[in-house]
């Protein structure tokens, strides 16, 4: 996060800290309990936001369809952060200080989370994390931030030790990205190397945004390499991938989960035939998958159904595990309980991955990883293990 960034999130924490409520029970009526959701709605990243905004809507539809909260009914209030972190600093600020919610269903990617979590944590608003993880998130553990899934730290060494596995011997390149994810995505990729002692040939930076990979692809054809670890988001890592096989250097290639959407893979078409992930929701197409997709076609329409993708099932998992907690508030619903509730929270089973579990000193619930191979044929991925 750049000096600039920072001294614009401490004006705004202090105009933030001014205006919030001696009780924290805003949000909350007789009737009603209003949510928050910041995240990127347009723009490239959308594909992300989009579905993760499904997901919660769906969660929230299935409770009300139940009765609500102890009688309450929910309502979503969704902020269109761009995919910017300075916008995500606006956005929640308005979520917590003019539209009062109660709680926020997420944070944003990694920068935009980073830029926002001072104000966050200061306000004391429960706050489920389930798009974009990084460890300050929760080291130190903050009473009310709770994330759900794998850091891109530890999820990049997971994905590259399970790919170094099934490559043994094989050099290594790595292209990542010049922001706060790529950082992440270097460090997991360090932590891989060091334990599987597998050789480096080429490292290589991009600028966010970029979209013409030849020369980065050419240098991994020329350096030898014979698996590559492609640090992009979506569009990135489709591009990487068609120019290998353009170039014809058809090699294994990995990708973090964030490019685990079938959009993703249709892009890619043939060249994506050895991209491999790991992630910890289970498949769409996986019996409980299926659950959840049939589900979703009760609360959504027929436009919303095709935008689905595996950020609809974190964010569906992230906006249940916040009901549950604030349920067993009863009537009397404050954030008090609801993060003591979630700092509680044992095995509770979302139905799209593993059981989610947090307690006081740990408010990160990191189901397995598993690894996963693109299908062009299904334009999905498929389980390796």
């Amino acid at each position: 996060m750049n000096r600039r960034l920072s001294i614009r999130t401490a004006l705004v924490l202090a105009a933030v800290c001014a205006a919030w409520p001696a009780a924290a029970q805003q949000g909350v009526t007789d009737t009603e309990i209003v949510l928050g959701d910041i995240l990127p709605l347009t723009g490239p990243p959308a594909l992300l936001g989009v579905a993760h905004n499904l997901g919660v809507k769906i969660a929230i539809a299935e409770a009300n369809a139940a009765g609500g909260v102890n009688g309450r009914k929910l309502r979503l209030i969704s902020e269109d952060d761009g995919y910017i972190p300075s916008r995500t600093v606006q956005g929640v600020r308005k979520l917590i200080t003019s539209d009062k919610v109660f709680a926020l269903t997420s944070l944003s990617g990694t920068a935009q989370g980073q830029a926002a979590l001072p104000i966050v944590k200061q306000a004391g608003i429960p706050t489920i994390a389930p798009i974009s993880l990084f460890e300050e998130l929760y080291k130190p553990v903050s009473k009310n931030v709770f994330a759900i899934g794998g850091d891109h730290e530890a999820a990049t060494a997971a994905l590259v030790s399970k790919v170094a596995d099934k490559f043994p011997g094989k050099k290594w390149a790595l292209i990542s990205q010049d922001d706060d994810y790529g950082e992440l995505v270097r460090q997991g990729f360090d932590r891989a190397m060091k334990d599987k002692k597998f050789s480096v040939v080429l490292t290589q930076i991009y600028k966010k945004g970029q979209s013409d990979f030849s020369s980065e692809i050419l240098k991994v054809k020329q350096s030898g390499a014979e698996v590559l670890m492609a640090g992009g988001v979506l569009g990135e890592n489709v591009a990487m991938a068609k120019e290998l096989e353009r170039i014809g250097h058809k090699i294994p290639m990995a990708v973090t989960y964030v490019s685990r959407v079938p959009a993703s893979v249709k892009l890619m078409g043939s060249a994506g035939e050895s991209v491999y992930t790991v992630d910890f929701v289970y498949l769409e197409e996986s019996p409980k998958g299926k659950l959840f997709m049939d589900k979703a076609k009760q609360f959504l329409t027929p436009e919303e159904q095709p935008k689905l993708n595996r950020y609809s099932l974190t964010g569906y998992a992230g906006a249940r595990v916040l009901i549950e907690a604030m349920g067993k508030c009863g009537k009397a619903l404050t954030w008090d309980c609801t993060n003591a509730e979630l700092a509680k929270l044992q095995n509770f089973d979302t139905g799209v991955m593993a059981p989610v579990s947090f307690s006081a000193t740990q408010h990160l619930s990191a189901p397995t990883l598993f690894l996963m191979k693109s299908d062009p044929a299904t334009t999905s991925y498929k389980s390796m293990e």
